[in-house]
């Protein structure tokens, strides 16, 4: 299936996924937001056309001919930090925690809502500064100049949306971003699971599994603590939450 080249405008969605219902529908959708969008039917396809673009966001299904979407995942995430929503079935919850270890912002379960889908693209995104097609750091509201956050070798650049520690670099997705600086930004204030994700995924559990919020704290934990199982910065709350300490 030839997939044309990415399209400039609000952003440039890949829409990845085997049935072509789902995909038109989720297409027509997002095509009313503004976006551009590009349809993949089947693993290699996605693959390759991700080899050579890079679009704003992709939708991604984990069940694929010829390539599974997690593989897909893995892939993208050791050369880019594109937001990526993966499209699940209900009775796969394994590989929707994988997916999240593995890097997704988020996911959507089948059946859902195109409705649902285009609001959790909108979310991802709100954060992210569409530049020339990809996805790069940014805020939706721009904080100021010197909005950084410092804590005994750990900074937070704001503006930038880059995370350092010990003068070294810390590649971090979106949500784990933004998820760091919603604890950063109030030290030792504990936020329950429900909490985090009304706020940073602006979703609830009746949409998503609490277990997403668990998932990308420990992966917060595995990038930025020098022991993961001992964390200093992310404190677990037994039967409360997560806190950040200062």
């Amino acid at each position: 299936m030839e997939v044309p080249a990415a399209g400039t405008g609000t952003g440039t969605v890949l829409v990845v996924d085997d049935e072509p219902t789902i995909r038109e529908v989720v297409a027509e959708y997002l095509r009313r937001d503004g976006f551009e969008v590009v349809e993949a039917a089947d693993g290699p396809t996605a693959a390759g056309w991700l080899a050579a673009n890079r679009p704003t966001l992709v939708v991604l299904d984990v069940m694929l001919p010829g390539l599974d979407g997690l593989e897909i995942l893995k892939e993208v995430r050791t050369r880019s930090e594109v937001p990526v929503i993966l499209l699940t079935a209900r009775t796969d919850e394994v590989d929707r925690i994988v997916g999240l270890e593995l890097g997704a912002d988020d996911y959507v379960v089948k059946p859902f809502s195109p409705r649902e889908l285009s609001a959790r693209v909108r979310t991802v995104l709100r954060r992210v500064k569409v530049d020339d097609g990809g996805a790069s750091g940014g805020a939706g509201s721009d904080p100021p100049a010197d909005a950084v956050l410092e804590f005994d070798g750990l900074r937070i650049d704001l503006l930038a949306r880059e995370v350092s520690r010990d003068g070294n670099q810390v590649a971090l997705t979106p949500k784990e971003f933004d998820l760091l600086v919603h604890l950063a930004s109030s030290p030792r204030q504990v936020f329950s699971r429900r909490q985090l994700l009304d706020r940073v995924w602006d979703s609830s559990p009746d949409y998503q599994d609490p277990a997403t919020v668990t998932v990308h704290v420990g992966r917060l934990r595995q990038k930025l603590e020098a022991d993961a199982e001992e964390p200093r910065w992310i404190v677990t709350v037994w039967g409360v939450g997560y806190r950040f300490e200062p």
